[in-house]
């Protein structure tokens, strides 16, 4: 055999690489993250004093819930983990509930199931579920991506004060929770899709609903795991599902500090783990830019609640809102966010990924004073 024959055999024998897909300094961590944490210890250690002395506070008995109970902080610096610190019992082998985070990677999701054909953003969701009011059908792929489904949904928490008209309530513990997807169709709306932009575990929820029967045919109940959590290596990734079987995509994945990193580092690197390009080339872009029907109307929105595809984003809303949401971190920066403090924070032009998963209940934890602290740890590393 000649050498030429040779060489391009071994060629033709490697499997495909996205050339569009970048390709990270130090090796992918499917299996496990380079490890940077004592040479950052000794080179930062007032700074990660600050961001501990911040970060770290309960105060008095745990079930008084006061200060900030932070449950796990990791910090992943150009593809190594760099700091990590637990409090409560928890520690880098325990699954933490994502609540809302979990919506963040239902959109990714959705990006996968486009990529492969098995939906289109402007396709109605009754082109695969059955909605409770026919009018619903109205309803695309693209509104409960952007939280403008126009249904008139109730967001209300446990201090609330209104548990018996929480849509979200009654969907995860109550009437809702054996058939979600009829729940959620059941509500009426109070403006037409995507004319308006109202935060909804509904709207992800549904979404979640509208991919089990796009992907669950031809790929079996575990399509979460199949075209994404595998892949990454989370092997740590629960997600509770409904009384029909569908995972609940607003709330109840369950993952480790460390896995959900994971999902950080692919959003981080464009939608590409590995050298494959798992979600579409502009999937990423688009996702964090600022969502139309925000720009047009909102319900309840706060000065921190600037969105695209169901990650927040630290950027203005054109023609709304000029400020940052978060003024301490570089523009461009994005999360994935849920409920009592979680939060995969993704800031591109430092190469960094700050997770950390709490059970805040007092209301006086600031992601941009965290951030803000966890920069200072990575500023000036090589």
């Amino acid at each position: 055999m000649s050498p030429l024959f040779l060489a391009t055999a071994l060629v033709l024998a490697q499997p495909a690489r996205a050339a569009d897909c970048p390709t990270p300094a130090t090796p992918w961590p499917t299996e496990e993250w380079p490890d940077g944490r004592a040479e950052v210890a000794a080179a930062r250690a007032a700074q990660i004093r600050a961001l501990e002395d911040y970060a770290f506070t309960l105060q008095g008995k745990d079930e008084e819930r006061k200060g900030l109970r932070t449950d796990g902080v990791v910090i992943i610096h150009r593809g190594r983990v760099v700091y990590e610190r637990y409090g409560r019992g928890f520690d880098a082998s325990k699954r933490h509930l994502a609540w809302s985070m979990s919506k963040s990677v239902t959109s990714a999701l959705v990006g996968i199931a486009v990529k492969r054909g098995s939906l289109n953003l402007d396709d109605s969701i009754c082109e695969y579920v059955k909605a409770s009011r026919q009018d619903n059908c109205a309803i695309t792929v693209q509104n409960l991506l952007e939280f403008a489904s126009g249904l008139d949904w109730r967001e209300d928490y446990e201090n609330g004060g209104t548990y018996q008209t929480s849509s979200v309530l009654a969907m995860l513990y109550g009437e809702g929770r054996r058939d979600m997807v009829s729940f959620i169709t059941a509500h009426e709306r109070s403006d037409a899709p995507g004319t308006s932009w109202r935060y909804s575990s509904g709207d992800a929820t549904l979404l979640a609903g509208v991919l089990d029967a796009a992907l669950k045919p031809t790929l079996g109940k575990d399509w979460p795991w199949v075209l994404l959590l595998d892949k990454l290596g989370m092997k740590s990734a629960t997600w509770e599902r409904d009384g029909k079987g569908v995972v609940v995509g607003s709330s109840y994945l369950h993952a480790t500090p460390r896995d959900l990193a994971k999902f950080g580092y692919f959003y981080l690197h464009d939608g590409c783990w590995a050298g494959e390009r798992v979600l579409p080339e502009d999937w990423v872009t688009k996702s964090t830019a600022v969502s139309k029907p925000i720009q047009l109307k909102s319900y309840e929105r706060g000065r921190d609640d600037v969105q695209g595809w169901q990650w927040w984003l630290n950027r203005p809303i054109p023609g709304v809102q000029t400020e940052l949401p978060f003024p301490s971190v570089p523009e461009g920066a994005y999360a994935a966010r849920g409920h009592w403090g979680q939060s995969i924070s993704i800031i591109p032009s430092k190469e960094l990924i700050v997770v950390r998963t709490a059970d805040d209940r007092d209301g006086s934890f600031s992601l941009d004073t965290f951030l803000k602290l966890a920069l200072a740890v990575v500023e000036e590393l090589p």
